[in-house]
Parts: C-alpha cells; sequence; structure tokens
C-alpha cells in the first residue's frame, strides 16, 4: 500500500507552483500527481519520496493535506492492460472512487494508482489474482 499525500489548495495563480516548490525545498520527489478543481479550491493527489515529510512541511506551510491510503498495480502499457485490472476488481466486487496512471521511474513500467474502500483488502485480492502491487 501507498500513502498518497491530498492536498486542499486554492485555485490562484502561483499555487501550484508553490506547492512544487516546498516539497522541492525538502529535497521530496514527485512520481505522480493528478489534480480536480473546481472554481475557487483544488485537490491535488500526489505520490512523493516521502509522503510523512511531504505533509509536515505542506502543513506548516499553511495547506490542508493528509496522508490516503491507495493500491498501486502495475499494468503492461498496451491496449487493454488498464481493462484487464479493472475487470479482476470489478469481478471481486470492488469500487474505485478514483484511479490515474503514472510511470515507475527505474523501469518505465506503468502503474495504475487506485483509491477504493479497503485498500489493505483490495491489496490482498490483487496479489492472489497475480498482480503485482507496488
Amino acid at each position: 500500500m501507498i500513502n498518497q499525500v491530498s492536498i486542499f489548495a486554492a485555485n490562484t495563480k502561483g499555487a501550484m507552483h508553490k506547492i512544487t516548490s516546498t516539497l522541492a525545498g525538502s529535497d521530496i520527489n514527485i512520481s505522480a500527481l493528478v489534480t480536480n478543481d473546481s472554481a475557487e479550491y483544488g485537490i491535488i493527489r500526489m505520490i512523493t519520496s516521502d509522503p510523512e515529510l511531504s505533509q509536515k512541511v505542506l502543513t506548516e506551510a499553511g495547506y490542508l493535506c493528509q496522508l490516503t491510503p491507495v493500491v498501486g498495480v502495475q499494468i503492461s502499457d498496451d491496449v487493454g492492460g488498464l481493462d484487464k485490472l479493472l475487470a479482476d476488481v470489478t469481478h471481486s466486487n470492488v469500487n474505485v472512487d478514483y484511479i490515474y496512471i503514472s510511470y515507475m521511474r527505474d523501469d518505465r513500467d506503468v502503474v495504475a494508482i487506485l483509491h477504493t474502500e479497503g485498500a489493505a483488502e483490495v491489496e490482498l485480492m490483487l496479489r492472489g489474482r497475480g498482480w503485482t502491487v507496488v
């Protein structure tokens, strides 16, 4: 299981740069990132090299920030790779709240990041079905 950093931030000019500068200043690498926005605020979800330190420095910088357990699953980088994963998830009666895709930097494998209820149980189910969980 992976701890995702979730940040609630104002949707203003330069807000994302302030967040990335805060993390870079603490030598924290971002390996995956997705944003959802509204007119005034946005939720930024990211996987970082040190989620606990990320939460600490972002909170100290004035952001509302929390750690959320997610499951990272290696998928094939070809047609139907994500579909095969989602078929197993669906057949196991698991609801996916949201999903985003990233690449592992070391070997360029594709990773699907899943947020589900009961992430630990979902991780065990996926391992049992032969998936590589990161």
